[in-house]
C-alpha cells in the first residue's frame, strides 16, 4: 500500500470502526414501558394517519401543530386531529418538503405561524423558503414569504431548516449547504449558515456580516454542513444546534455571533466512500464542536430536558436518530457530556423531539407516520 492508503486506512479504522458504539438491544414495541437508565415511561399515541410527521410547535391554548413532509398541516387538540387548509404549495424532493412550522411569541394577538420548506421558481432549481401565515379558524391566510435560500439548485439534499424565536423576537433558522461543501464558506451566498432577520424578514442592524462586502446580511454564524435541530435557552441567550456529518463526525454546537464551525475545512467525519476529504479537525479561527458523533447517528432534532415530569433527565440533551432509528440521550452534567443512552430501538425514524406546554415530551416517528407522548410510570 502506499504512503497515502495507509494514512487514509488508519484515518478509517480510527474514525469509524474503533468508536462503533456497543450493541443497540433489540426492536422497541410501542406498547412496552421503557425501561431507561433512571426513569421508566410508556408511549401515549397523540396523532396518526401521516407519512413522514417532521415539524411540531404549540399554540398557547395547548393546540399541537404538526407538519406533514408531503406538505400537510395538521391541528391536534383534545384527542381530535383536523387538517389545516391554505398550506402554499411545496416541492418534494429527496429530503425536502414541508418541514418545520413555529409559532409567534405574539400568537394571541397577531396569529402568526411560521413555516420552511423546499420551494423555488422551477421544479429544478429550489432552496429553503420560509412564509409566515395568519392562522384562524383552521384555514391559513395572508401568507407571506420572508426568505428565500440562495443558490437555487436541483439538489435534494440538506435544506436545514430548523427554527426559533429568541427572547428579544429575532428569528434564527438553519440552512443546509445543500450538497455543495464550497458553500458553507461562502458568505456570498446563504447555504450551509445559521440566520437572524425580524419576524417580518428585515435584517439586524447588528448582524455581524452587514458591512462585509458582497456577504448575505442575515448570516449569523457559518461552516455548517446541515443544521437540523436547535435548541434556545431562554434563559442564558444560548443557542444549541446539531448537524449531520457526512460518515462521522455529527456534530453538537453551542453557536455565537459571526464564529466559523469550520465545515468542510475541518471535520471528524470521512467521505461516504471511506476516503477522506480532510485530515484536520482543528484549525484556528474555527470552532470545535462542543460534542461530536462517529459515527454519525444523523441527528434529526434537539431539545433538552427542562421538566420536572422528568427528574433524572433533567439538562440532558434528546434527538431522535435517523441512522439507527431511536431516540438519542445526551448525558450532562457540569455542562459535559458525560454519558449516552439509545432509547427505544428501531421505533422508526425518530424527526422531531419537542417539550410541549404542559412539560411532556413528544416525538414524530417516520415509519409509523405517529405523534407520541412519553410519559413516566413508576
Amino acid at each position: 500500500m502506499s504512503d497515502s492508503e495507509i494514512r487514509e486506512l488508519a484515518q478509517y479504522t480510527i474514525r469509524e470502526v474503533a468508536q462503533v458504539p456497543n450493541v443497540i438491544p433489540s426492536s422497541f414495541d410501542v406498547k412496552e414501558t421503557v425501561r431507561s437508565l433512571d426513569m421508566n415511561f410508556k408511549l401515549e399515541e397523540v396523532a396518526s394517519g401521516m407519512n413522514i410527521p417532521w415539524g411540531m410547535d404549540f399554540l398557547p391554548d395547548g393546540t399541537m401543530l404538526v407538519t406533514e413532509k408531503a406538505g400537510k398541516l395538521y391541528q391536534v387538540k383534545n384527542g381530535k386531529q383536523t387538517e389545516i387548509t391554505g398550506v402554499p404549495k411545496v416541492v418534494m424532493r429527496g429530503q425536502g418538503g414541508l418541514m418545520e412550522v413555529t409559532v409567534h411569541p405574539q400568537f394571541r394577538k397577531n396569529k402568526l405561524i411560521y413555516l420552511s420548506f423546499a420551494d423555488g421558481d422551477t421544479p429544478d432549481k429550489i432552496n429553503t423558503t420560509i412564509v409566515r401565515a395568519v392562522l384562524d379558524k383552521g384555514k391559513l391566510t395572508n401568507i407571506t414569504k420572508i426568505f428565500h435560500a440562495t443558490p437555487d439548485t436541483n439538489s435534494g439534499v440538506h435544506f436545514g431548516c430548523r427554527m426559533f424565536f429568541d427572547r428579544d423576537g429575532y428569528l434564527f433558522f438553519g440552512i443546509g449547504e445543500r450538497g455543495r461543501k464550497e458553500n458553507a464558506q461562502d458568505l456570498t451566498n446563504h447555504s450551509g449558515k445559521m440566520h437572524r432577520i425580524y419576524d417580518d424578514g428585515r435584517i439586524p442592524a447588528d448582524n455581524p456580516f452587514v458591512n462585509t462586502a458582497g456577504a448575505m446580511k442575515s448570516i449569523w454564524s457559518y461552516g455548517h454542513r446541515n443544521p437540523q435541530g436547535l435548541y434556545y435557552d431562554k434563559s442564558t441567550g444560548t443557542i444549541w444546534e446539531n448537524e449531520h456529518g457526512p460518515k462521522g463526525g455529527d456534530e453538537l454546537n453551542v453557536v455565537k455571533k459571526g464564529l466559523n464551525y469550520g465545515w468542510p475545512v475541518i471535520s471528524f467525519g470521512i467521505n461516504y466512500d471511506g476516503t477522506l476529504f480532510t485530515t484536520d479537525t482543528a484549525k484556528v479561527g474555527m470552532e470545535q464542536p462542543f460534542h461530536y458523533w462517529t459515527p454519525s447517528i444523523a441527528p434529526s432534532s434537539l431539545t433538552r430536558v427542562t421538566s420536572d415530569r422528568y427528574p433524572a433527565w433533567k439538562g440532558d440533551f434528546l434527538s431522535g436518530s435517523l441512522s439507527f432509528e431511536y431516540l438519542e440521550r445526551t448525558l450532562m452534567k457540569n455542562n459535559r457530556v458525560v454519558g449516552r443512552e439509545r432509547l427505544m430501538p428501531k421505533i422508526g425514524r425518530i424527526r422531531n423531539v419537542v417539550h410541549g406546554p404542559d412539560g411532556y415530551l413528544y416525538i414524530a416517528v417516520e415509519k409509523v407516520g405517529k405523534v407520541y407522548k412519553l410519559v413516566p410510570v413508576n
